[in-house]
């Protein structure tokens, strides 16, 4: 028995490991928001971010476009900010190299690049042409870009959602998030068809005593398309600071690698409501 589950587990990692590092055409742009504030929005952004830095050996970005709420720098480890989004907007110019790039970015474990929001200033905005100008102007240089987005439905989540090829949408593992997603889910689909076969639910456990059935909270949020997958609590999470893979217990850094495998499937799959080899279907609980 005990093989056979080591075997399995094997397997999955395998299994998504493959889907994380496929090839891609074009540059995937990945949007992650929520429901509400203290989600765990930044921190879902953060782990995406240093999954796809490990697993993948193009170039990965972490954005920061939620500057007055967003805690994805503090998340990432960022010790300065020298450069903000608004900034490299009025400088970037197609005759770049992306050497010239990573000038003005700061680096996060393994490997992968951070543009923050704003230079730490509370209350700072990213207005929607800034936000256009820097992922229009950056998408050819990275392969795979991590967008940590404003909560919905503020404009630049918004446009976020229209413009990326894949959504994940973080929600607290609870009774009520599972309801407020749904809700925002409906309002999704409302604006477009296509967006929930590309969307991820993350059911975010923020305590050791999360009492959802996820299952069942699948089979009410995917009904529609968008694949749903949990986060199991994790103390170092939890304990906020910069997020250390290493820090991460097993079922956590599992996790992270299923949903960034999952992200990435359904932002490379053209085909709506297609299964997904990451996941094994559209319903993932």
């Amino acid at each position: 028995m005990f093989a056979s589950s080591a075997a399995a587990e094997t397997e999955a990692v395998t299994r998504a490991a493959h889907a994380i590092q496929q090839p891609v055409t074009t540059g995937r742009q990945l949007a992650v928001s929520s429901i509400r504030g203290g989600a765990g929005k930044s921190t879902v952004a953060a782990l995406l971010a240093l999954t796809y830095a490990h697993y993948r050996s193009d170039p990965v970005l972490a954005v920061e476009a939620d500057p007055a709420l967003g805690t994805l720098p503090h998340r990432l480890g960022a010790r300065e900010v020298r450069w903000s989004g608004t900034d490299l907007a009025q400088i970037v110019d197609p005759s770049m190299l992306i050497t010239d790039l990573t000038g003005y970015l700061l680096p996060f474990t393994g490997g992968g690049w951070l543009l923050p929001g704003s230079q730490g200033s509370i209350g700072a905005r990213l207005d929607i042409d800034t936000y256009r100008v820097v992922m229009t102007s950056l998408r050819r240089y990275f392969a795979t870009t991590v967008v940590d987005c404003e909560t919905l439905p503020a404009e630049v989540a918004r446009t976020a959602l229209v413009t990326t090829q894949a959504r994940v949408l973080v929600s607290p593992a609870t009774v009520e998030g599972v309801l407020a997603t749904r809700s925002v889910l409906q309002w999704m689909s409302g604006v477009h068809r296509g967006l929930l076969p590309t969307c991820v639910v993350v059911l975010n456990h923020t305590s050791p005593d999360g009492g959802i059935d996820v299952r069942k909270a699948a089979e009410s949020l995917g009904a529609d398309g968008a694949a749903v997958l949990p986060l199991p609590y994790d103390r170092h999470l939890a304990g906020g600071g910069a997020v250390r893979t290493d820090l991460l217990g097993e079922r956590t850094r599992e996790a992270a690698a299923r949903i960034a495998a999952e992200v990435m499937q359904r932002a490379v799959s053209r085909v709506p409501g297609k299964q997904h080899p990451a996941s094994g279907g559209r319903l993932t609980p």
